[in-house]
């Protein structure tokens, strides 16, 4: 069996997203009875974009799918501590982000924990951002910047992933996306405990996305313990993008452009809170200032649905993935290959925010916008309608069944 795996290395990823799928698609309804009758749930104020209280342990069913799919390839395949550790930061942040979507930490307490799951992989692991790579030039980093920088960008990168769970879709929507695009890397790689990382997060996330999206009764956030959870992992996928020790790096082609490449992915979030953040310090706020001027309110100001806008901002974040792979595929040089991708990171966020600003609410192109936005309400589609009435419909068997 393990033989034929091996041969057959395409096989086991399915086999472990399909897992992940299946136990996040059976233990979701039980999550979600737990939450409602011990009543954790995100409570609806000022600031936030429900009107009635959601449950928010949609990352605890996340992790148990993503754990059980590891299981089975460490199983069938691997015997290596690398996962392990990986697994071990991911339990912490789960525990702390579950620990705030009950009881609300101090921000330090997470920041503080965050440092010390990146420092628990560069410690055990020996991954960090050590190279540049040929960008501008550069080349190996002294063990003290890099240490310094990848603490400092992964600690970004995880808060910037829980920032954009603010619409029902987008985090769990853009976490596959960038799984997928992740996996599909490091399969070309055959760096397989990262290919395998990959598909069991894209797997459990599959239906906790259909529940939150087109479920009524059976929505759950997946709240700051997933949110952390898939933060982490993003950032560990992009320190073995970039470390120059990464198993069969020297397979790849001599152009590509890694830190475009990762830019370009991790695009609309990092660069959404960059935009977000400078603009509060720019009128004398505190950057970490709860407001509503994200990308996705944005959307939501233009008529946007919560559907529609998560794949109005994937939408875009894909472009900007096309825009890198389309500037490798035609040669440019690898500093090139930054700024195109940084153009566009900028378009998106900074650009796209200053035009719609500038626009007045009666104007036309704010009413373009808005018939877009319209024609993007997928929930309204007999598709959608047929798939909320399925979940919530079995939902409710298994309670009066109880």
């Amino acid at each position: 069996m393990e033989e034929f795996l091996i041969q057959n290395k395409w096989i086991l990823p399915l086999i472990v997203s399909l897992v992940a799928l299946a136990t996040v698609w059976f233990i979701h309804p039980h999550i979600l009875k737990i939450a409602l009758q011990k009543n954790i749930v995100d409570n609806p104020d000022a600031r936030k974009l429900q009107r009635t209280p959601i449950p928010v342990l949609g990352g605890v069913a996340c992790f148990l799918g993503i754990v059980l799919g590891l299981g089975l390839f460490c199983h069938f395949y691997s015997r290596d501590s690398e996962l392990l550790f990986i697994l071990i930061s991911m339990t912490v942040m789960l525990y702390i982000g579950v620990i705030d979507d009950i009881a609300d930490i101090s921000w330090k307490v997470r920041f503080f924990a965050q440092i010390v799951c990146i420092l628990l992989l560069i410690l055990n692991l020996g991954v960090s951002i050590n190279h540049f790579h040929t960008l501008f030039g550069l080349g190996e980093l002294p063990i003290w910047i890099s240490w310094i920088l990848t603490v400092v960008l992964s600690v970004g990168i995880i808060n910037s992933i829980n920032l954009i769970d603010g619409v029902n879709g987008l985090s769990s929507g853009y976490c596959i996306m960038a799984s997928v695009v992740f996996g599909i890397y490091f399969y070309m790689l055959d760096y397989i405990e990262m290919y395998m990382l990959a598909a069991a997060c894209a797997g459990a996330l599959i239906p906790f996305l259909l529940h939150n999206v087109f479920g009524s009764k059976t929505r759950m956030f997946i709240g700051d313990g997933g949110s952390l959870v898939m933060g982490l992992v993003m950032a560990y996928f992009l320190l073995n993008v970039l470390y120059d020790a990464t198993p069969h790096v020297v397979t790849l082609p001599q152009h590509i452009g890694l830190i475009p490449f990762v830019m370009s992915i991790l695009s609309i979030p990092v660069f959404d809170t960059l935009r977000v953040m400078s603009m509060r310090m720019y009128r004398g706020k505190s950057p970490f200032y709860p407001d509503k001027s994200h990308l996705h309110h944005i959307f939501l100001h233009l008529g946007f649905s919560h559907a529609g806008t998560a794949f109005s901002i994937l939408f875009m974040n894909g472009l900007v993935i096309l825009s890198w792979f389309f500037s490798y595929l035609l040669d440019f040089s690898i500093n090139v290959q930054f700024g195109v991708v940084f153009f566009f990171s900028m378009l998106f966020t900074f650009g796209f925010a200053a035009f719609i600003k500038s626009l007045h609410d009666k104007g036309r192109i704010f009413e373009m916008f808005k018939k877009v936005g319209g024609y993007l309400r997928m929930e309204k589609y007999p598709l959608a309608c047929k798939l909320n009435a399925y979940l919530d419909t079995k939902f409710i068997e298994m309670e009066e069944k109880k």
